[in-house]
């Protein structure tokens, strides 16, 4: 493993632990704000932190094809990323949301082998199969609250968000070979705070703001460290690894969220629920050990 990918996998891992941060941070702003007005400010706070950057994405140059490939990135992540998690997180509980993420490597492999022509090997789909055991365990062993008044509609709506996840995640890839990680974390900040915009406006309008200082600091938080660090780590470690291996790193989320969630959200945490945490990292490291592939698989997956 060449320094190169030991890099991605740093900035994958730090990644995947502001992002289950980001379950907590928005549990909690929805407490005291309405959704789409949470993820509006968090598009604008993203927003004005790129703008120290636009000299520097005036330099590329945009075809046409390149313009529909950032709308339809920015279209998966953020906007119907984020229309289904702030609805499903207002149904289920952050650690049950954080663990229907550990369907999105399997959405994303797929994908990528038949899109993108990348091989997959024999580890990665052992490592595959633990993570994912293990974070059904995690799902079966998770209880629901008060907080989380329909568990199974809010876990369907996080799935729709996974498949959008996993849609970006592609297009991501693609977009890597010609521009920056930054270049691309800005352009779905700056799309994503105009499509929320209109949301956000009709909730001024209809329903009583009142200032919450916890909650406005964990929308900075989400806009800021989560949007800029943890999508600008993301798309980073695209550039570094394939996009089949990059997803299996979302199974760390169940695991974060759930520390997280214990002791920011006193939701509990089982040994069960520990263990089956563990199962998932092993999984994640399984997924990444180099093994030696018989010339006839890779053939084989050549011709897929």
């Amino acid at each position: 493993m060449n320094k190169y990918n030991l890099l991605g996998i740093f900035s994958l891992i730090f990644a995947m632990f502001i992002w289950g941060s980001s379950f907590v941070g928005l549990k909690i702003a929805l407490a005291s704000y309405n959704p789409y007005t949470i993820i509006f400010i968090r598009m604008v706070f993203a927003s004005l932190c790129f703008l120290f950057f636009i000299k520097e994405f005036l330099k590329y140059k945009i075809t046409k094809k390149d313009f529909f490939y950032i709308i339809l990135l920015s279209l998966f992540e953020p906007c119907l990323y984020f229309v289904f998690e702030v609805n499903a997180l207002q149904l289920t509980t952050a650690s049950q949301a954080g663990m229907i993420t550990s369907l999105m490597p399997l959405i994303t492999s797929v994908a990528a082998v038949f899109i993108l022509k990348e091989l997959i090997s024999k580890q990665f789909i052992l490592g595959s199969f633990l993570a994912v055991f293990g974070s059904i365990w995690l799902s079966l062993e998770a209880t629901s609250s008060l907080s989380a008044p329909n568990p199974i509609l809010g876990n369907f709506l996080e799935f729709l968000a996974m498949t959008c996840a996993a849609g970006y995640t592609i297009i991501a890839k693609h977009l890597t070979y010609k521009f920056s990680a930054l270049f691309i974390t800005a352009s779905q900040a700056f799309i994503g705070a105009i499509f929320f915009l209109p949301f956000a406006s009709y909730e001024f309008a209809t329903s009583e703001f009142v200032f919450n200082l916890e909650g406005f600091l964990w929308i900075m938080y989400l806009g800021v460290v989560v949007t800029l660090g943890g999508y600008g780590l993301y798309n980073f470690a695209l550039t570094k690894i394939n996009a089949s291996k990059v997803s299996i790193y979302i199974n760390l989320i169940p695991v974060f969220t759930l520390i997280l969630a214990f002791f920011i959200l006193k939701e509990q945490l089982s040994f069960s629920e520990i263990f089956a945490s563990f199962i998932i990292l092993f999984g994640v490291f399984v997924s990444q050990i180099k093994i030696i592939i018989p010339r006839k698989i890779f053939n084989f997956f050549n011709k897929v």
